[in-house]
C-alpha cells in the first residue's frame, strides 16, 4: 500500500463520497465556492493595498462596456497594451490606436461579460483582478519608481 493513498482500500464508499462532493460543488455552481465583496475587496487590499481606489475605474469599466464607450475604456488603459483578439496578440500603443480599432479589439462577447461583472465574482492575485473568466485583467500601476502612489487600468485584454 502507498503512504500516499487517500482512500487506503480505494473502497467504492470512498470512491462515492469524492464523487458526490464533486457533484455537490458543480451543481451548486459558485455558491459552493462563494466569496463575498468584502472577501473580493479584503484580498486586494492584502496584495495591492489601496482596494477603495479600485471601485470607481471597475464601475467606469462595466458601465462602458455595457455601453461600447471605446474612449472611457481607452482612458482606463495602461499603454502599450497587450490585447489577444481573433486568434493575434496586438500591442495597442496609445488610447488613440486603441479607439480607431476597438470593435477588433474588444469583442461583442468580452462586452457583455465585463457588462455584468459582479464584484464578489471577481478573481484577485498578484498579477491584478481578473474579470469575466479572464477577459480583462486590471493592476494597480506605480505611478513612481518606489511606487508609493498607484493608479488602477487594464493591463491585459484576453477575447
Amino acid at each position: 500500500m502507498s503512504r500516499y493513498t487517500i482512500c487506503p482500500e480505494a473502497s467504492m464508499s470512498c470512491l462515492s463520497a469524492a464523487l458526490l462532493l464533486l457533484g455537490a460543488i458543480l451543481l451548486g455552481g459558485s455558491s459552493a465556492l462563494a466569496q463575498s465583496d468584502s472577501d473580493v475587496y479584503n484580498r486586494i487590499e492584502e496584495l495591492h493595498g489601496d482596494a477603495a481606489s479600485f471601485d470607481r475605474p471597475l464601475r467606469q469599466l462595466v458601465r462602458a462596456m455595457r455601453s461600447g464607450d471605446a474612449e472611457t475604456i481607452a482612458g482606463l488603459a495602461e499603454y502599450p497594451l497587450t490585447v489577444k483578439a481573433n486568434g493575434e496578440t496586438y500591442d495597442v500603443e496609445n488610447a488613440e490606436d486603441f479607439i480607431d480599432n476597438f470593435d477588433d479589439l474588444v469583442t461583442p462577447e468580452t462586452r457583455r461579460a465585463v457588462g455584468r461583472q459582479q464584484y464578489e465574482d471577481l478573481f484577485v492575485n498578484s498579477d491584478g483582478v481578473m474579470m469575466a473568466g479572464g477577459a480583462v485583467w486590471m493592476g494597480a500601476v506605480c505611478d513612481d519608481t518606489a511606487c508609493e502612489a498607484s493608479h488602477w487600468a487594464i493591463i491585459a485584454i484576453n477575447n
